[in-house]
């Protein structure tokens, strides 16, 4: 895997990462495999900010009620949030 591609999974991993910090629940796979597709839809949009990636995952997707199927990626907003 080239050294780009190793840095792009990386940030979407962390981005998923201070989701899951912020709310502060425990491991779900389900939220997980939601949160991923999300992050990988903001990174294919242009997104390749740590800060805005997960300021983005956080302020759209609230707790693990918003990961489930109901909600869908294209209603993305930004809230505040920092790391």
């Amino acid at each position: 895997m080239s050294k780009c591609i190793e840095n792009d999974h990386l940030l979407m991993s962390k981005a998923v990462r201070e989701w899951y910090r912020y709310y502060e629940v425990e491991w779900d796979d389900q939220a997980s495999s939601f949160l991923c597709d999300a992050a990988i839809e903001l990174y294919n949009e242009g997104c390749r900010s740590l800060e805005e990636m997960a300021t983005v995952l956080i302020g759209t997707y609230v707790g693990l009620a918003g990961t489930n199927s109901d909600c869908t990626i294209d209603r993305i907003f930004f809230q505040p949030y920092s790391l």
